[in-house]
């Protein structure tokens, strides 16, 4: 089973110098993003770059990710 933490570090490693906080119950999750690569990217854009650093875990061990995105200063 996923952990809140394992989530925030896949995510941490993938946007290094992110800001993420993941809560959740093991099978559903809410994250908040804070990443400078996201500036000049719509939302859609955003949330892959989130669901790759998470590969294969979407789906599987992630049931359901809630993603709030943004990009420093907004």
């Amino acid at each position: 089973m996923m952990e809140p933490e394992d989530i925030k570090q896949m995510i941490e490693l993938g946007l290094p110098g992110a800001h993420v906080l993941v809560t959740g119950d093991g099978h559903h999750f809410e994250a908040e993003v804070i990443a400078s690569e996201f500036a000049g990217k719509s939302m859609l854009q955003r949330h892959q770059i989130v669901y790759r650093t998470l590969g294969s875990k979407m789906g599987n061990e992630i049931h359901a990710l809630s993603l709030r995105t943004q990009a420093p200063g907004e």
